[in-house]
């Protein structure tokens, strides 16, 4: 994936073409275009979102916030057949996707992992599992650090899902049904309010069956009920509630050989022979949230937002342990065990006031923030289960999932306190300045049994995070911006403190970046570009004289540019697409690769990061022939990347293509997809510290779905 143009050149000739096609629409209307009211409410069928609730906390047009904010809507998905998370963030350029350890959604966003960084309607959502779609309106992509609204977090970006609320009245039922004996029925059903106080909506799922992958299956199920409750016509109280399990084969990929990953069959699976017993990973998660929302008068509304959640995971992997022996071919197999014990609550409380100081408009945001969170982890030593396996030829061997190591029990508790305020100023018709801080008090604590380093841990940590932006529109349909933001990550965010790293002060990020956003053809189609720099200091890396102490000596840099378009065109027409290039690169590290296979240690300074494709981009059009009937495809084209840090093993890069056509009437729908019609072959993800433990791709595969609309 070469280009001729440099991406800074290419992102600057696209700013000017747009601005140009933006400033003719502008002069060919005889008379300004008038105020846009933004509503809750958008056209479920559209491919173009002009507004978040993500980037300001609430639902703001997306040309006043100067920061890139992707929006994957409901639509996209449903006409893509989007069963997963990683399956809708394909539609998201910038992006690297990890194998999770087979037991959770995990990103790269911009060149940085984002493992803690999914939220729920603004909620933190740290627990490591699955997430369905079934009670997702859409997708919301920050890109770059968001801590001065959501608190510690990624250098990259953060993922929050919004959710389908109560307030329509729907009858949906739908079956879909894939070519890998899959089975999955949904259903979203509710009642709006009309002029009495209560509206309520219903959605779940349950899905059964197998993969590609040998071995490996899913069995899911979702519901989620929510209640809205309308005392006035200025006070509300949405009440929702979800559960969610899924058990499925913990699945860690193929290993490596001479650089790449083995060129086996994508279903070859390494691990036990009875993997459904042996290797499954189960997870449960219950939450429940509340919000109170309450307009005081004409500039002043409330709203107190809180969420309780508890999870629990049960993961019993066999994966490969260690380095491929590349003279033999052979390789090592190990069984361990872990269980996960979590639960916890957020409460953020936030006025919002609006006033005008001279010629300026203000809206500002006053937030507080608290929660707490108990995370007990059961970690049982690995055992080894099998030795000289072939790697291209594995005869997996039958492991009883009762033989375990030792067992170590972490006990950890972590306790936030946030205090936030942002203001969205309108200096005139032209000139907007949005600026904000958080301060964060993140206290941390461990206590350990067992293991080679028992005993008790603890530190607090306290940072500032930082915002400002500037926004000029010198059209209705033209905005630019430069923005400056800051964020930190403390030791121990996603996993408990432990003798390694308790003594580490937060990693730190700084931002800055350039864009422009267009808003097209009366509103029917958007466009964004941007330029920008990241910078991360304070990585943790291992010590080279103690491998069992971590040292905060390393710096990664990204730097990259960014252009996506999203229409609803004249002629039925609708597109989604997006490009990325992303130079990121560890600039300053004494750390080594011990990882990488048949070389010893090799120097992790001046390597790429991991996971991270240097250029990456994403199509999808769709076509209304009338009559009902919808056609469409698409193709993703991501670059090759490092599976380790010592960037000794690449995954290399792929194009795969998609297609669809759909019969839609107002009762019911019939849709067939076709996903990888040229039968790539291709790794979709990898591990991320790994050279091994790289997942491919699916082969060539079919779906389809059937809804009713009662």
């Amino acid at each position: 994936m070469k280009s001729r143009l440099k991406p800074g050149t290419l992102a600057v000739l696209t700013t000017l073409s747009l601005s140009t096609l933006a400033a003719h629409q502008a002069q060919a209307q005889s008379t300004s275009l008038p105020e846009v009211q933004v509503s809750g409410s958008r056209a479920n069928d559209s491919y173009v979102a002009p507004t978040s609730v993500s980037g300001t906390k609430s639902e703001a047009p997306l040309r006043d916030v100067p920061q890139t904010i992707n929006v994957v809507p409901a639509q996209v998905m449903r006409d893509q057949g989007a069963l997963s998370i990683q399956d809708a963030l394909k539609n998201v350029p910038g992006l690297g996707l990890s194998t999770g350890d087979g037991q959770r959604d995990q990103v790269f966003i911009r060149g940085f992992t984002a493992i803690g960084d999914q939220f729920v309607d603004g909620f933190r959502d740290d627990a490591l599992y699955f997430r369905d779609l079934s009670n997702v309106e859409s997708l919301e992509v920050i890109k770059g650090p968001a801590a001065v609204l959501y608190g510690r977090g990624s250098s990259g970006g953060l993922i929050n899902r919004v959710t389908k609320k109560p307030g329509i009245d729907i009858n949906d039922v739908g079956v879909t049904l894939t070519s890998f004996a899959g089975r999955r029925a949904e259903v979203d059903v509710g009642r709006g309010a009309g002029d009495g106080v209560v509206s309520w909506r219903l959605t779940g799922a349950v899905e059964r069956g197998d993969n590609y992958r040998a071995q490996q299956f899913i069995d899911r199920t979702a519901i989620a009920p929510s209640m809205e409750l309308r005392f006035s016509a200025d006070t509300k109280l949405l009440l929702q509630a979800d559960y969610l399990e899924d058990r499925r084969v913990m699945d860690f990929g193929i290993p490596s050989f001479k650089g790449r990953p083995v060129s086996v069959d994508p279903g070859t699976y390494y691990g036990a022979r009875n993997a459904r017993d042996a290797d499954f990973v189960q997870s449960r998660v219950v939450s429940t949230s509340a919000v109170l929302s309450h307009r005081i008068n004409e500039s002043l509304s409330f709203k107190n937002n809180f969420r309780y959640y508890d999870y629990h995971l049960n993961r019993n992997p066999t994966n490969i342990s260690g380095n491929v022996n590349e003279v033999t071919q052979t390789m090592t197999l190990n069984h361990s065990k872990l269980v996960r014990d979590e639960n916890g609550w957020f409460n953020q409380s936030e006025l919002t006031q609006k006033l005008q100081l001279g010629s300026t408009k203000h809206e500002i945001l006053y937030g507080v923030e608290f929660g707490s969170q108990s995370k007990d982890a059961f970690t049982y030593a690995g055992v080894t289960v099998a030795t000289g396996v072939n790697i291209f030829n594995p005869v997996l061997p039958t492991v009883n999932p009762n033989t375990l190591g030792a067992l170590t029990s972490t006990y950890g508790t972590y306790n936030t306190f946030g205090g936030y305020l942002q203001d969205n100023i309108a200096w005139n018709d032209q000139w907007k300045t949005l600026v904000g801080v958080r301060y964060d008090s993140f206290e941390q604590k461990s206590r350990i049994v067992g293991g080679t380093s028992p005993g008790s841990l603890a530190r607090t940590d306290t940072a500032f995070s930082p915002r400002v932006g500037l926004v000029w529109q010198p059209t209705e349909t033209q905005s630019y911006y430069v923005s400056l933001s800051k964020s930190f990550q403390p030791s121990g965010e996603n996993f408990a403190l432990a003798v390694n790293n308790a003594d580490l002060s937060p990693e730190t990020t700084r931002n800055t970046e350039v864009g422009a956003k267009y808003d097209l053809l009366d509103g029917r189609a958007s466009a964004t570009v941007s330029l920008f720099r990241l910078e991360r200091n304070n990585i943790k890396t291992t010590d080279p004289t103690n491998n069992n102490r971590l040292i905060p000596v390393g710096t990664q840099r990204t730097d990259g540019a960014e252009f996506t378009f999203s229409a609803d065109l004249k002629g039925g027409w609708k597109v989604m697409t997006g490009y990325a290039y992303l130079d990121a690169v560890i600039t300053d590290s004494t750390a080594f690769d011990a990882s990488a296979p048949g070389t010893g240690n090799v120097p992790v300074k001046g390597k790429n990061a991991t996971l991270t494709p240097k250029h990456s981009a994403n199509l999808w059009l769709t076509k209304d022939l009338g009559s009902g009937f919808t056609v469409g495809g698409g193709a993703n084209a991501v670059g090759a990347r490092a599976a380790n840090p010592g960037n000794t093993v690449l995954l290399p890069g792929y194009v795969t293509a998609d297609a669809m056509a759909a019969y839609r009437t107002a009762r019911y729908e019939i849709q067939f997809n076709v996903n990888n019609i040229f039968n790539t072959g291709y790794i979709i993800s990898g591990h991320g510290s790994s050279p091994n433990l790289s997942l491919p791709g699916a082969p060539r595969n079919v779906m389809l779905s059937l809804r009713y609309h009662m």
